[in-house]
């Protein structure tokens, strides 16, 4: 879906569980859910599962900026990352079992310095 400015409008719903592909069109796993910051609505990261094929990594999730990502506008539920497998298996993430909880701006911070984005919180 789309708003009067032609920008892509996507359900969270459709987002969890889309493909993700490196822009070679190579599988690198899937978005196992989207993580909000309440207070601002913003989106303070996807976390990504990485499928066992692409990286020997089955037991960690990546948090992954939301800049980061890129949709492909030609086939539905496919998102595009543009990194390398070794940026990713060296990025900041997380055990399946073991998800952040509580107060997570440094985590936050890590993930978008990493990637090189800013993260501005609306919290002091």
């Amino acid at each position: 879906m789309r708003n009067e400015l032609n920008e892509l409008i996507l359900p969270g719903k459709d987002v969890k569980g889309s493909n993700v592909q490196n822009p070679s069109g190579e599988r690198i796993g899937t978005i196992n859910d989207i993580m909000i910051e309440a207070e601002s609505g913003n989106i303070a990261y996807a976390v990504l599962e990485v499928d066992t094929g692409f990286l020997n990594l089955g037991s960690k999730y990546f948090a992954i900026p939301w800049q980061a990502l890129s949709f492909d506008n030609h086939q539905d539920n496919i998102v595009i990352l543009d990194v390398d497998k070794e940026k990713l298996e060296n990025s900041p993430g997380f055990d399946k079992d073991d998800w952040p909880s509580g107060p997570q701006y440094e985590f936050i911070d890590r993930v978008h310095t990493y990637y090189g984005f800013r993260k501005d919180h609306n919290i002091l």
